[in-house]
């Protein structure tokens, strides 16, 4: 029996690595209402991916209405075949009526269910916030841009699911 460090040793650890996706093709769904913010994360998105190394010929951006269409959009992208990783950008802010818990409820399952249907990343970017202030913040100033966040994501997921997609002989080694 081994000891506890060698077991230590042993394991695999699979990580993404963020400048491996060069080749990388993205496309990017946006949510057009409440646009003074959207726009931030889309800008956001865009550099991040451009600084790390995706070329601009790889990156789609797609507009819908809102986010309520985004999972619609993301579908579509995702039946394409056209991209490695997809990421919805959008903003829903609460206002007095629960229209904000059925837009952002029914955005990410719809999201969330393209993704596994599909077998590709969709990045969950919409920003919930209870004010215009909070969404400001979180769209490039305070709480940096949660565009750029969204993008890494999606690069750190391709090159996580790339080392996944390896065919690994796991049978017991005697």
């Amino acid at each position: 029996m081994q000891d506890l460090q060698q077991q230590r040793d042993d394991i695999t650890h699979i990580e993404g690595n963020l400048y491996q996706n060069t080749e990388a093709r993205i496309g990017i769904v946006v949510g057009r209402f409440n646009a003074f913010v959207v726009e931030s994360l889309v800008d956001g998105a865009i550099d991040a991916l451009l600084r790390h190394g995706v070329s601009g010929s790889n990156i789609s951006v797609i507009r819908v209405p809102g986010a309520f269409e985004l999972p619609l959009a993301a579908q579509r992208a995702a039946e394409s075949d056209r991209f490695d990783a997809i990421v919805a950008l959008g903003a829903v802010i609460r206002g007095s009526t629960p229209h904000f818990d059925y837009v952002a409820g029914s955005s990410a399952n719809g999201l969330a269910s393209v993704s596994m249907d599909y077998n590709i990343p969709v990045i969950n970017g919409i920003l919930t916030t209870d004010s215009i202030e909070q969404a400001i913040e979180r769209s490039g100033t305070k709480a940096g841009n949660k565009g750029a966040e969204a993008a890494m994501v999606a690069l750190e997921m391709i090159a996580v699911l790339s080392q996944l997609d390896v065919d690994y002989d796991y049978e017991d080694e005697d």
